[in-house]
């Protein structure tokens, strides 16, 4: 197994943006050869018949998945397939290319193993991710999810109109669909997660599914992102409002403002916070959701895993899937396989 604690300090010298597009470039380029690719499905992904996983109607080869945020674009999931993952969550992507927000954007905290990003969905658009999915033909073995969110300029009575097209332009190419209404930084954003909006943009999501099935095309599940920072009595709406519109599943959670638990003195920047300090959160709220569904709605527990015992936390409060981010940045390519072999 490569060593990554020997080159993290040189990664970890860049600008964090900078990092990521340039592992996502190496990922991009090292998806496109057949060589490259075999050696990395050698070194790093382990198939076991005993780690797949039923979830919303598709078989997964494993609980582990990539979190979306990673890859926007669709640049290297290929290259991202090879790390042992047995699912993939693209974008967040929005009807049309955007910037997102004004750099600097994201910040490494490492007294605390975490991230601090404010990026706004930035991303190529709709268009160039589609290309891409249908260029790059089907992965066998690793389901693709494609993470669909609002634009920054629309506003937030025409949101649905944002998801639906959405809805409609992935849904040939996504084996499930996951709504972002979650994320701290698109202004507004977090308000659809309210019952009175929740309702009128999942209801019609859900209208506009049994449309395209009415038509003869397969069911899509579509799974709802939710934000940590709901209080008790919303996320007990967002649950019963999710499985009244007949989502498929939840995905627990997004990133925080909360800062209670930072040391960093970056704690005054703003944007969400991922890694260790919202593990618990995350749990808790996995562990809820699970007991306010009555174990009925499939749950992808997302939060602070870096390391197997996080993983087995998440799905003992309820999980059928999990998802990393922030511990790929610091604990590297090799924790997927850590954690499949502990599992």
């Amino acid at each position: 197994m490569p060593n990554y604690k020997s080159i993290r300090p040189l990664i970890f010298k860049l600008d964090p943006e900078r990092a990521h597009q340039l592992t996502l470039r190496i990922l991009e380029l090292s998806g496109a050869l057949p060589p490259v690719r075999a050696w990395m499905w050698r070194v790093f992904s382990l198939e076991k018949s005993d780690l797949r996983v039923h979830a919303f109607g598709l078989d997964f080869p494993n609980p582990v998945g990539m979190a979306a945020g990673y890859d926007k674009d669709g640049r290297a999931f290929r290259g991202l397939a090879c790390l042992g993952f047995g699912h993939l969550e693209l974008g967040t992507v929005t009807p049309h290319s955007q910037v997102g927000n004004p750099r600097p954007r994201v910040f490494r905290l490492p007294q605390d193993r975490a991230l601090i990003n404010r990026m706004g969905f930035p991303n190529a658009g709709s268009e160039a991710l589609l290309r891409r999915l249908q260029s790059g033909g089907r992965l066998p073995g690793v389901v693709l999810g494609v993470n669909i969110g609002k634009g920054m300029d629309t506003p937030l009575i025409k949101a649905s109109e944002d998801y639906l097209t959405l809805l409609r332009i992935f849904y040939p190419v996504a084996d499930y669909l996951a709504i972002n209404i979650s994320s701290p930084n698109t202004i507004g954003l977090r308000r659809l997660q309210a019952r009175e909006y929740l309702e009128d943009l999942l209801g019609a999501l859900s209208s506009a599914r049994s449309d395209l099935e009415a038509t003869g095309r397969r069911r899509v599940p579509i799974l709802v992102k939710l934000s940590p920072d709901l209080n008790d009595d919303e996320l007990e709406d967002a649950v019963a409002v999710v499985q009244g519109t007949g989502m498929d599943g939840i995905i627990a959670t997004n990133t925080t403002v909360d800062r209670s638990a930072l040391s960093s003195s970056y704690r005054e920047e703003t944007g969400g916070l991922s890694g260790v300090p919202l593990r618990e959160r995350s749990t808790e709220m996995v562990r809820q959701i699970y007991q306010l569904s009555g174990g009925g709605l499939p749950i992808v527990g997302v939060g602070g895993i870096f390391s197997v015992e996080d993983a087995r936390e998440k799905l003992e409060a309820g999980a059928t899937l999990i998802q990393i981010y922030t511990g790929l940045v610091y604990r590297g390519p090799g924790l997927v396989r850590e954690i499949l072999e502990g599992l």
